[in-house]
This record gives C-alpha cells, sequence and structure tokens, in this order.
C-alpha cells in the first residue's frame, strides 16, 4: 500500500514531507484542518505512505455491510455518539493494550465550521501519558504529514497556543469552513 498511495498522491500533486519521529511509539494524532471529506482520502494515503498502522474514531454508523469491515480494516472505532459514556477513559485504555499505538482524532468534531474545537484529544493524551502529534493536510501547499510532536502539560488554554501556532496559515479545503478556537 505504501507505493500505492505514493503514486496516487503524487498524480493528485500532493507530498508527504514529515513523518512520525521513530522515538514516539505512541500518540494522539490530531489532523487539521476537517473541512471535507476529502481530508479523510489524503490523510488515509499519507498514513499508508509513511506506513504508520493508525487507528481513528468515527461514528458509529459507518460501520454497516458492506462499509463497516473496510473502515475497521482502514483503522475505524467505532463511537456512540448518543449515549453520554466516559470516551476519554475508553480511549485512554487503548493505550495500555498496545506496544504501538497511534489513535487520529479530528477536534473539529465535524466538516463544519465549530466555534470551539473538542478537548477530548487533549484529556486522552493526559490520561494515557502519551504525548499529541499535529496531523498537516496543507491544501494549498499540498503537503501531508506529521508535525510538531509535544507532551501536554495539563494546562489546556497554554497547550492550545501551540496547536493555534502550529496550524495558523495551513490550508483546509474549504477555508471558510477553518476555525482555530
Amino acid at each position: 500500500m505504501k507505493y500505492i498511495a505514493k503514486i496516487i498522491l503524487r498524480l493528485f500533486g500532493w507530498r508527504v514531507t514529515v513523518g512520525m519521529p521513530a522515538d514516539v511509539p505512541k500518540c494522539v494524532v490530531v489532523v487539521a484542518p476537517h473541512t471535507s471529506m476529502w481530508d479523510f482520502v489524503i490523510g488515509r494515503l499519507c498514513y499508508f505512505e509513511l506506513g504508520l498502522k493508525v487507528k481513528f474514531l468515527i461514528k458509529k454508523e459507518m460501520f454497516f455491510f458492506p462499509l463497516g469491515p473496510i473502515v475497521k480494516w482502514l483503522g475505524g472505532i467505532p463511537v456512540d455518539r448518543s449515549k453520554s459514556g466516559n470516551l476519554v477513559d475508553i480511549v485512554a485504555g487503548y493505550f495500555s493494550q498496545y506496544d504501538s499505538l497511534y489513535i487520529t482524532i479530528t477536534p473539529e468534531g465535524t466538516r463544519k465550521k465549530v466555534e470551539n474545537w473538542k478537548k477530548g484529544f487533549y484529556y486522552i493524551a493526559l490520561k494515557a501519558k502519551v504525548p499529541i502529534a499535529l496531523g498537516i493536510l496543507d491544501y494549498k501547499e499540498k503537503i501531508g504529514g506529521v508535525g510538531k510532536v509535544f507532551t501536554p502539560s495539563g494546562n489546556y488554554e497554554e497547550d492550545f497556543k501551540i496547536v493555534k501556532e502550529f496550524y495558523k496559515g495551513k490550508g483546509a479545503r474549504h477555508p471558510e469552513k477553518f476555525n482555530l478556537s
């Protein structure tokens, strides 16, 4: 899949600029901007090219036949958004079950413009004691990959400044839907 993904990305003018540091076997990968279904396609191709086996949270409604087995093979973890449970604890618990685990989360939570990002990615990383990697999907430059990796301090406001600075200027497929809050 690595070489097929590379070819497809190049055909569309995309390139992968940087991968996951070798000394980071587990982390929460934040991917933004998330304004289009193409984000998943391009992002997954980037992960294939990087050779990263990633998991991602996706609404359980996507696990219907025949799509369900494909979504699972791609790394999908079903989330029941209708139940109020402790998703942070559940997802953080996955990290203790694996020697290597990358869970991708789009903190915007939707492809529509949102006023505030969901903070679950941050609290999952804190609870699991893993770093946060900032994933790149920049439509202006047509680059993808994994950028900055940092360990959350416990001070969300201060750490979110790192996130905002990193994503400032990154080009969304639909820029009018991207908000860094």
